[in-house]
């Protein structure tokens, strides 16, 4: 049984599937997205609609939550699988967890929850309900095993090795329209709605800063995968440059971006673009969540470095104004070049290519400690 509930949750169980397939003959079910659909993962519950945040937006599609939660509680039990495997999602999955390992069922975290961020406590949740938590961030297990938790494993993250862009910075130009002698700065305003409408319009008006103050410099807006054009179009009246089904290009060729906080600033760093982090909740949200963070940084990127590489700007402080500054700041030769060197090392620090083999590997192993796992089929 294997649970995901967001698309980068998505994308990583879909790898991690495939991984366990190549080394046993193993049936599949669970929440699934579409690439776990397309892996071949029996559907119980359809992730897509569930991939939200925050406390109003849960709250509003709080009875879709309890359905899926229940339907996914009964087939646990009734089909009694060998392994419950959890990806991320750890409001929902933990819950999970809890349920069915209380009913004798072994669970398995793959991309342990971002305890050390927030709400701590839940470690305790972990000791109880977890048998084997594989993370995917360097400093986790240390974390991890100073709160008395034995049975965690450090795998990598699954980007690493991964990001590449298909084409360089000459193609992305000539199939985009802009000049490869200028520079290029990327606006990347996220992946959920929520997210496009609070940080999209900041971004907006500082590209219309930066074409006054560095009028060279060519402004593009990223369009997530789970976004579309016409979603941007309706916040914003702007005829900025929009790309699309193009995001490790952008990046790739970009000098500087200005990145909402999340994977894709992880992305950057191996890709080693330049960058400043941004984000920007509802009031109800930063000030009610918010008091619950406990690390010194938002930015992934930072929490890897260990320190502040990348400048954040967070809720109040996000503004055209400020994102312009920092962008201007990093684009000077001597900050960008010192800014990749940095994110050089924030990629060695994520591991080796091959999270997910060697994921599975660890799995497998658990698993042969309890029983033949040659054929897991339930």
């Amino acid at each position: 049984m294997v649970v995901a509930g967001e698309p980068s949750g998505d994308a990583h169980a879909a790898a991690l599937v495939k991984a366990l397939q190549d080394r046993a003959e193993i049936d599949f079910f669970g929440a699934t997205g579409p690439l776990m659909r397309d892996a071949g993962v029996e559907t119980i519950v359809n992730s897509d609609e569930l991939a939200i945040m925050g406390i109003v937006e849960v709250g509003r599609v709080f009875r879709k939550f309890l359905s899926a939660f229940r339907k996914l509680k009964s087939a646990g039990i009734e089909r009694a699988p060998d392994a419950v495997i959890l990806v991320d999602w750890p409001e929902f999955n933990l819950r999970l967890a809890s349920t069915l390992h209380r009913r004798g069922l072994k669970v398995i975290y793959y991309i342990s929850p971002q305890l050390w961020a927030w709400r701590p406590r839940r470690v305790n949740n972990i000791k109880r309900d977890v048998d084997l938590l594989l993370s995917i961030l360097p400093f986790e297990v240390e974390w991890y095993k100073a709160r008395q938790v034995e049975h965690v494993e450090f795998v990598g993250h699954p980007l690493a090795g991964e990001v590449k862009a298909r084409y360089g910075r000459e193609e992305f130009c000539r199939r985009n329209g802009l000049d490869p002698s200028r520079p290029v700065v990327s606006f990347l305003p996220g992946s959920r709605i929520k997210e496009l409408q609070r940080i999209l319009p900041p971004m907006i008006d500082a590209i219309e800063q930066l074409a006054i103050a560095r009028p060279e410099v060519q402004s593009i807006v990223v369009v997530a995968p789970s976004r579309t054009v016409e979603e941007v179009r309706d916040i914003t009246s702007s005829d900025v440059k929009l790309i699309e089904r193009q995001t490790r290009e952008a990046l790739a060729a970009s000098d500087a971006a200005a990145i909402a906080s999340g994977t894709a600033t992880l992305e950057a760093a191996l890709l080693e673009t330049p960058m400043v982090v941004v984000y920007k909740e509802s009031p109800i949200n930063w000030h009610t969540l918010g008091r619950l963070i406990t690390v010194p940084h938002y930015g992934l990127v930072n929490l890897v470095a260990g320190r502040e590489i990348a400048t954040e700007l967070m809720q109040d402080e996000l503004s055209g104004e400020n994102v312009v500054k920092e962008l201007i700041r990093i684009l000077e030769p001597e900050s960008n070049a010192k800014m990749r060197e940095q994110l050089r090392e924030v990629s060695m620090k994520l591991g080796e290519p091959g999270a997910s083999k060697r994921a599975a590997a660890v799995i497998v192993s658990f698993l042969t400690g309890l029983q033949d796992v040659t054929r897991l089929t339930r």
